[in-house]
């Protein structure tokens, strides 16, 4: 179908032209959300008992567990009928000095009905460090709902919505519902740490995406209590600035005032990169940026974000910017510098008077639309040897970009995103915000350049839930809510898409 004929078909769809009633049929949609809410206490469970995995990606002696985890999910997928297989990456990464495989990745598919539509749902069942002296109230593995709230480590980021997914499909099967849409996924475990040797497999097992048709990803989050569809996500340019001094760490005592300090110059740098208003001082960092369209701001005044609320939900008294359109803007549209830690630096209590030999400064730049890495770190890289060469130091410098990620993009009003509004629209009774996520989702821009499908971004996260912090959580109503959000996404995507072909096979006809 061209590109003017599905405008068209679109915007009949938006009027209702070719409605005759309700789509889809509203005794079906209240059977599956009578039976969500009846087995809602079951899904918990299967959710407590994923959250008790310490499939923590990061740490080498829980790669293990990684793996027990992938066969878990594995496992779930098959008993709804699905065909499965683990895909070993022979890859290996170093983690504190050691060689550690890296964990399969889970392909799988349910149903193969040529009239059908098939989606690809991703997401992943590796999780960010957590340890209950790092000031959690409760055990991280151990699910714990507090008003109504369900606490976990992956319960939100991204166990949860994994879940949700199978949970919409398991009730179809419970009700002996025919699955309106054929359905795919792939699954990781090394999300966390750079899902490493996941593009490998995408291009090894491109013949897996042959007839998919659309791809969905639920592994981010709302902005507000509203729910909403994101269409677009940033990248990430993170850098290592390295200043090497003495050959061995030194007594302040006997050296300092008479050296040229690693850490002085480190300082020095880190501090030329970024203003107080958060404008990035490098130069010609700005000048690739995409211009905002008016059509895309406008949308912005719509959205739901509650400026006081947000400062307060994270005990800051003030944002840099002082409205809501400037905030939003300044989250997604353009990019931020942002300084993450020193290492060898000294860290803990006490009063060691030590002069470090040599530091790592981290920082990484957010990336949007039209940004080209290269440049990013040709521009980072020379500002920096201007800085440090006007110190005049005889310290040895080195900059590094370790991770290069491209942000992402789509067109909001694709098929799958009226599908999903229109499923929002049969659970939360409301038109869900069109937002982007200022973070970095690196595998959407991977699935869009490799396999060359269309993409979508469906939360059922809250803004609140606390990804990758202590006490992170996923509310029973998000959770239960977004099952059917997800039974609700099928029936509507197999209307629209039926309709869809019907359409285009009438013009061509004519």
């Amino acid at each position: 179908m061209s590109t003017e004929i599905f405008t068209i078909f679109m915007i009949m769809m938006s009027f209702g032209a070719e409605a005759s009633g309700p789509s889809p049929a509203t005794d079906l949609l209240n059977r599956i959300f009578q039976n969500i809410d009846l087995r809602q206490n079951d899904f918990v469970q299967t959710l407590k008992e994923w959250l008790a995995v310490q499939s923590d990606s990061s740490d080498p002696q829980l790669r293990g567990e990684v793996i027990r985890m992938m066969g878990i999910a594995a496992k779930r997928i098959q008993d709804l009928g699905a065909t499965a297989q683990l895909v070993n990456p022979n890859m290996t990464e170093m983690i504190g000095g050691r060689q550690v495989p890296l964990p399969p990745v889970l392909l799988a598919n349910l149903g193969d009905d040529p009239k059908k539509p098939t989606v690809c749902f991703y997401g992943h069942v590796d999780v960010q460090p957590a340890k209950k002296e790092d000031g959690w109230t409760t055990d991280p593995y151990t699910l714990t709902e507090i008003n109504g709230n369900l606490h976990g480590r992956g319960a939100s980021d991204d166990k949860g919505p994994v879940l949700a997914w199978i949970n919409a499909v398991d009730t179809l099967n419970t009700l002996k519902q025919d699955i309106p849409v054929n359905m795919k996924f792939i699954i990781e475990g090394m999300e966390e740490t750079g899902s490493g040797g996941l593009e490998e497999i995408i291009k090894k097992y491109n013949h897996f995406f042959s007839d998919i048709d659309y791809i969905v990803i639920s592994d981010n989050s709302w902005i507000s209590r509203k729910p909403a569809l994101i269409y677009g996500s940033r990248g990430n340019a993170y850098f290592f600035v390295e200043v090497k001094g003495s050959e061995r760490d030194l007594h302040s005592g006997s050296f300092g005032g008479i050296t040229h300090e690693a850490m002085s110059d480190l300082i020095a740098l880190l501090d030329s990169l970024v203003d107080p208003s958060g404008r990035i001082l490098i130069p010609g960092i700005y000048d690739d940026v995409a211009t905002l369209t008016e059509e895309e701001q406008q949308l912005y005044d719509k959205i739901e974000f509650d400026m006081e609320e947000q400062k307060n939900k994270i005990g800051v008294k003030k944002f840099v910017q002082s409205t809501k359109v400037e905030t939003l803007l300044h989250l997604w549209c353009y990019p931020s510098l942002s300084i993450h830690g020193i290492e060898g630096a000294f860290y803990g209590p006490g009063t060691k008077t030590v002069i470090p030999s040599k530091v790592i400064g981290k920082f990484s730049i957010r990336q949007v639309p039209n940004m080209n890495l290269s440049a990013v770190k040709e521009k980072v890289s020379k500002h920096l040897e201007n800085v440090f060469a006007k110190r005049n130091s005889p310290n040895k410098l080195t900059v590094t970009m370790p991770i290069g990620a491209l942000p992402w993009v789509t067109d909001a009003k694709e098929l799958q995103y009226e599908a999903a509004r229109r499923a929002v629209a049969k659970v939360f009774g409301i038109v869900p915000d069109m937002i982007k996520d200022g973070s970095t989702i690196p595998i959407a821009k991977t699935f869009q350049t490799v396999t060359q499908k269309k993409i979508m971004m469906l939360p059922i996260g809250g803004s609140d839930d606390g990804e990758h912090s202590q006490n992170e959580k996923i509310s029973r109503d998000n959770y239960i809510q977004g099952t059917k959000l997800f039974a609700a996404f099928f029936l509507e995507l197999a209307e629209l898409h039926q309709k869809k072909q019907k359409y285009s096979n009438q013009i061509n006809k004519d």
